[in-house]
């Protein structure tokens, strides 16, 4: 009974096409090849449980008007062995469908006997998928971007699990090149200042060198260890000195916030480890193949001659024999792909990357990988709101605020069930007071609170030394007042809800499933009685109602929010 809605649908889509076929061979239809057709959801229910644009579709080919079409479909449609009570003809010739209670009551059984499982499906078929996310530089705090990233990503992967797919989660840790040769430059910078006088040249920041108080910090906690031995080392060996003490501290302050994030990554990738060889393989094999070409002292990739007119040349080895972060990010996902056997390479970006996508693929067919085992999910900037303004600064810190700052005044759920409200291309405003409100203006709260409020009712009624128990499917059919179909109608969508937003890359289809799940059970709470005389219809509400439990509960918990039992 698995996948009721789906099953039924597909059932629904062959039904039709078995009358079309029978229409045919009847001298009805003429013989043709039959185009696509779709069996679709309606919106609203007047218009049926499942629709299909059948008798549109085939107008063209029959050279017929719709609704006449409609009528012959129906006349040779067989619709015994399925869950529907009627079918009717609407508007210019859609075919409209009407389950049966048996339906319904299947939909309520399914969710109870599956429980957590409910809505997941085999649709991945265990295709393995890394989805890469956050992979802020350590070399600073993370940012509002790192934050929206960070619940984007974990939720995506857990949507994708829920599918069916095999997925890992991935930090991918900058942890060389040009940013780690201006952190050390700036540890170093900032090391010295606490010996050296303020006028002394060495102790002067340069304007793109890094400026934040967390530079300071690290370099006070270096001189705390070491003391002024390293004064007058080489300032290379200085350099590396610091790199050594403070970037495994900044990592492991990364690791310590995304675990406060909920976030547990299942591997996090250090970019020096590809140095050591990858990134060399990648400039051979580009440059066996002709791709590559000196000018200026540094190695450049041909990528307009790899992939078309419409790139750009890009340097893979600067004139100082550094290799690029373009060639880096190369031997990266080929790592992922090749070496790790990925059938698919997720990667959250933000918006301003946008031009690197086509870029990161060209060089990717360039070195004989698929360029489109790479999908980007590219993210739109968030602003924060306080007080109806926009809000910048850590009243705290004087400085912009960090996701550290936002974890410290917003609790976790908040978080990352707001950040999920909204497709990551949407541009979106975070409220810092409505986050923290409780009320059902707070969206996460509205949903944490119904599953509060069914918690109450259960109770309720076992104080009322009332023996909950399970109901037949007879039972479950007396469930069918508009708010109980309602409430049923959208229980039966969740396994396609969760195949379209895994699809889609767009877990906030399921926060936004939620919610509405939410708001069917506030309306149904508010116009039926759950202990009601009649023993069979109470025990077929506290069905429904742990139906509807179950459910929140378990995408609560996907998503790692809590379901609190009590508010």
């Amino acid at each position: 009974m698995a996948q009721l809605l789906i099953n039924t649908k597909n059932a629904l889509k062959e039904a039709v096409l078995r009358a079309v076929e029978a229409g045919m061979q009847a001298g009805e239809f003429p013989q043709a090849e039959l185009p696509t057709i779709g069996m679709e959801i309606p919106a609203e229910r007047k218009n049926g449980d499942f629709s299909t644009n059948a008798a549109m579709a085939l107008a063209r080919t029959f050279r017929n008007n719709p609704r006449a079409i409609a009528e012959i479909i129906l006349a040779h449609l067989d619709l015994a062995a399925l869950p529907i009570a009627r079918c009717e003809i609407a508007g210019a010739g859609f075919i409209n469908f009407y389950v049966s209670e048996a339906y319904t009551a299947a939909v309520v059984a399914e969710a109870l006997e599956k429980g957590a499982d409910f809505g997941a499906s085999d649709f991945g078929g265990g295709k393995r998928i890394n989805v890469e996310f956050v992979s802020a530089n350590p070399t600073g705090p993370m940012h509002m971007g790192n934050a929206r990233g960070g619940a984007l990503g974990d939720c995506l992967a857990a949507v994708l699990e829920k599918a069916g797919y095999y997925v890992e989660r991935e930090f991918y840790v900058n942890d060389a090149g040009n940013q780690i040769l201006k952190f050390g430059l700036s540890l170093s910078i900032r090391y010295l200042s606490l010996y050296l006088p303020e006028d002394d040249p060495r102790t002067q920041l340069p304007e793109d060198a890094y400026h934040g108080a967390d530079i300071l910090e690290r370099a006070k906690e270096f001189a705390a260890v070491y003391g002024d031995s390293y004064v007058e080392a080489a300032e290379e060996a200085r350099q590396k000195a610091l790199i050594d003490f403070a970037l495994p501290k900044n990592i492991a302050a990364m690791k310590e916030l995304m675990t406060a994030y909920r976030i547990e990554y299942d591997t996090w990738f250090l970019e020096s480890t590809l140095h050591k060889q990858e990134v060399g393989e990648v400039i051979d094999i580009l440059t066996e193949k002709g791709y590559t070409y000196e000018k200026d002292g540094a190695l450049w990739f041909a990528a307009a001659k790899a992939g078309g007119e419409e790139f750009k040349d890009e340097v893979l080895v600067r004139s100082n024999g550094t290799p690029t972060y373009f060639t880096a990010d190369i031997a990266y996902h080929r790592n992922k792909l090749t070496k790790r056997h990925f059938d698919k390479a997720i990667d959250i970006w933000g918006a301003d990357h946008h031009g690197h996508v086509a870029r990161l693929k060209n060089a990717l067919n360039a070195v004989g990988e698929d360029g489109d085992a790479l999908d980007v999910v590219l993210m739109q900037l968030v602003r924060l709101i306080k007080d109806g303004k926009p809000a910048k600064m850590s009243k705290r810190t004087g400085k912009a605020i960090t996701l550290e700052d936002l974890l410290d005044d917003i609790p976790a759920d908040a978080v990352r069930f707001l950040f999920n409200m909204r497709e990551a291309t949407s541009q979106m405003d975070f409220d810092l007071d409505l986050a923290v409100e409780q009320s059902s203006q707070n969206p996460v709260y509205y949903v944490q609170y119904a599953h509060a409020r069914i918690c109450s009712v259960l109770a309720k009624i076992k104080l009322d030394g009332v023996e909950i128990r399970a109901c037949t499917q007879k039972e479950l059919t007396l469930l069918n007042t508009e708010e109980e179909l309602a409430i049923i109608r959208h229980l039966a969508a969740l396994t396609e809800e969760i195949i379209t937003a895994a699809k889609a890359y767009d877990p906030a289809r399921i926060t936004r499933y939620v919610t509405t799940l939410a708001t069917l059970f506030h309306k149904f709470y508010n116009a039926q009685r759950v202990a009601v005389e009649d023993e069979a219809l109470m025990m077929a509400r506290v069905n429904l109602c742990l139906a509807v439990k179950t459910t929140i509960k378990s995408i609560l918990e996907m998503f790692k929010i809590s379901a609190p039992e009590k508010m």
